[in-house]
């Protein structure tokens, strides 16, 4: 009888712990499609690592349900973060977040909704750099003549973004602070534009994402000089970091991560990121976000919540230096 006993009781904690995440309703979680939004157009840097998450999270050993990935641009990505900072709390909407969407928060923009209050961290996806690239024309071969040639025509020269108070832009006003240059923000309604802008001599230069750029680099449209992170990257490992090509310092890294509505249950939570961990630190995953410019890197929803923390204060203090304000 002891025995029996015993077994029973092991059996009912190994029930208690295989339990899947389960919906208010009480429903296994997740029961139906999964949908990640995204505040930028199809084709660009954030479509390419959604879709690449989606694609393996609805496998049978990971979510085992349709993982839809649906774009809202506009406003600096803010329709999207609001859309689902408004949606349901149970673990059905989500939001791939970028260093862009933290910009309208950072500058004191007016919105219907608080970043940090209304939104629950996931994961880190991946991170990667941006890259300073220049038409070919510009006689500058590396960041130091680039550097001399701005203060040699201030106001003269220009560099193009995704829109004002995006994050290429904030790269750019760095740039120029610490390199003690004027060179002039020219805002465009994304980062592929700024990028066709450049490799067609309307602009002088950009920052912008390596997938946005890679094809003009490759027929020698663009001339990258440099990457923003404050280290090399393995895909790129014969271009410098503006850090020790001529600005000691700088550092502006483009990130990926996912978020949900606050209030999501934690075991939800914790389902999401397990299972997004299991899916992004593969040997396969690594090689296919490298091709895409983008380095994978998970961690806790606590720790994401940390980073979230310090990159808005970063942003606010270099939004408040550059002159960027709401207005």
């Amino acid at each position: 009888m002891r025995s029996a006993f015993i077994i029973c009781l092991c059996l009912v904690a190994f029930n208690g712990m295989a339990q899947p995440a389960s919906t208010g309703s009480g429903q296994a979680y997740p029961a139906k499609p999964v949908r990640i939004i995204i505040g930028y157009v199809p084709g660009g840097a954030a479509d390419f690592t959604a879709r690449l998450i989606a694609q393996r999270l609805q496998l049978p050993q990971q979510l085992a349900q349709p993982v839809i990935v649906e774009s809202r641009p506009g406003a600096g990505s803010t329709l999207a973060i609001h859309r689902v900072a408004t949606s349901p709390a149970d673990g059905y909407t989500l939001l791939l977040i970028s260093e862009g969407g933290l910009v309208q928060t950072a500058r004191g923009a007016k919105l219907p909704y608080e970043l940090e209050r209304d939104l629950s961290p996931i994961s880190f996806i991946a991170v990667g750099p941006q890259g300073l690239v220049v038409h070919p024309t510009v006689p500058a071969r590396n960041v130091k003549e680039l550097i001399a040639l701005a203060r040699q025509n201030p106001g003269k020269m220009s560099f193009g973004s995704s829109g004002n108070g995006s994050a290429q832009h904030l790269a750019g006003e760095l740039f120029n602070l610490m390199a003690n240059t004027r060179i002039v923000h020219v805002p465009f309604k994304g980062g592929a534009q700024s990028s066709v802008a450049t490799a067609g001599g309307e602009i002088e230069m950009t920052f912008a994402t390596i997938p946005s750029a890679s094809p003009f680099i490759g027929s020698g449209k663009l001339r990258l000089l440099a990457i923003t992170l404050p280290q090399r990257v393995s895909f790129l490992p014969q271009i410098p970091t503006l850090n020790e090509a001529g600005l000691p310092g700088y550092e502006y890294t483009a990130w990926y991560g996912v978020m949900a509505p606050a209030g999501t249950p934690p075991e939800i939570i914790a389902r999401l990121n397990d299972a997004i961990a299991k899916v992004v630190n593969t040997a396969d995953m690594k090689e296919l976000f490298n091709k895409g410019g983008l380095e994978p890197q998970t961690n806790t929803p606590q720790q994401f919540s940390v980073f979230v923390k310090n990159q808005l204060e970063k942003s606010r203090k270099l939004a408040k230096l550059a002159g960027i304000s709401s207005e």
